[in-house]
């Protein structure tokens, strides 16, 4: 695939369910704050006709498909945006690469670290083509998690120690909330632990720059068996309607690792935290200060400067939502602040800026892989009762 010229990147998303509305508004809207290389929503692709055709008009697509092999074929579309559940994830990406296509892929990146392997071979044969493919860890992209970034790399931080993480959520406490693919592990790869601790293990790897060396780990199911949703089905009826079916995933999971460079880390995901509704936090010390961030507030950014006198020392509150932090001035005038959104509309408009100049795009398939790797490791671990596990 040639340099990016004057004519527009032709786009066509898979799917249009969250995942593909959340992106199908970045689309639309990060040309009109981001001086990015002119883009059109070309097609949008589904299983059901109408459905798509329906959402496509929505969200703004110009035309709707069913058949994603055919939209890969066409010689008119430069980006596959794949927004589809875990374990479609490889055939799609492998066959956007090898059409010459850019490709955005919705993290995690696969189910298996083989998947991932072999999505990541297949980018490394189509990046000599001058192609580009990232993961979408979207939470790289909040602004307050960029100036923490700027803040370590700073040095400001010192030698990093020890990392707090957790993801907790609530919206599978109910018993009575229904399947979806989302609680099939052959659909799904894992529960909470690839949903919840892709993002978290990324940050982390992100932010420190190190690697996870070793872990022992832990998950667990608590509610084993929800109802489908159907009526009349014939089988033992759960309270919200339909014959109960087996949940195949983790409800929660949990780690204690090692970073490359001697950090201790501690992570815990679940969906089942009442109350909980999207609460990422973060907790990195080092030896010179420290940070923390809490996602259901994410224009703050909390520091501790170590350097400062004693009686003067303690968290303080950075509100991100001035100019000269990352992003904002972009958007409204310093104060105003943005949402969890926004985030997807800095992941496409940095995407079409690598491709403009010809840079490395980021979170890059590496880095999918190096995720994959530790979520892995970590089910592993579960599965053999908390045994310590080396990562390669």
């Amino acid at each position: 695939m040639s340099k990016q010229t004057d004519k527009p990147l032709r786009v066509a998303a898979i799917g249009y369910a969250f995942m593909g509305r959340a992106h199908s508004q970045a689309w639309r809207n990060a040309a009109a704050y981001f001086d990015i290389p002119p883009l059109e929503q070309a097609v949008l692709v589904g299983r059901d006709a109408r459905r798509v055709a329906v959402a496509a008009a929505k969200l703004g697509w110009s035309e709707s498909a069913t058949e994603w092999r055919e939209v890969i074929e066409r010689d008119d579309i430069d980006i596959i945006d794949v927004c589809l559940p875990g374990h479609l994830h490889e055939e799609v990406v492998i066959a956007a690469l090898e059409a010459g296509k850019h490709v955005l892929v919705e993290k995690p990146m696969a189910n298996t670290v083989e998947a991932a392997e072999r999505m990541a071979a297949a980018f490394a044969k189509a990046q000599k083509n001058g192609q580009h493919a990232i993961v979408n860890f979207n939470y790289r992209r909040v602004p307050a998690i960029a100036l923490a970034k700027e803040f370590i790399d700073q040095g400001r931080l010192g030698e990093i120690r020890h990392i707090r993480t957790s993801y907790l959520q609530d919206w599978l406490s109910d018993p009575s909330t229904p399947m979806s693919w989302r609680l099939r592990k052959e659909d799904a790869g894992s529960g909470a632990l690839g949903d919840l601790g892709s993002h978290v293990v990324d940050l982390v790897l992100h932010l420190t720059g190190q690697d996870i060396v070793s872990l022992t780990g832990g998950a667990h199911t608590f509610v084993t068996e929800r109802p489908d949703g159907s009526s009349g089905s014939g089988g033992i009826k759960g309270s919200g309607g339909g014959a109960l079916r087996q949940v195949t995933v983790d409800d929660a999971a949990w780690a204690t690792a090692r970073l490359s460079r001697g950090a201790i880390m501690q992570l815990e995901v679940t969906r089942v935290a009442l109350g909980r509704k999207n609460q990422l936090t973060l907790e990195i010390y080092g030896d010179k200060g420290s940070l923390r961030f809490d996602l259901e507030n994410l224009n703050e950014l909390w520091f501790f400067d170590g350097a400062e006198e004693a009686r003067e020392q303690g968290f303080r509150r950075i509100l991100v939502t001035a100019a000269e932090h990352p992003y904002i001035g972009h958007w409204w005038p310093d104060g105003h602040i943005i949402g969890w959104e926004h985030t997807f509309v800095h992941q496409i408009a940095e995407f079409l800026a690598s491709i403009r100049d010809d840079t490395v795009s980021t979170p890059s398939f590496d880095d999918g892989l190096r995720v994959q790797r530790v979520l892995a490791a970590i089910a592993e671990s579960a599965t053999a009762d908390g045994t310590r596990v080396i990562i390669d």
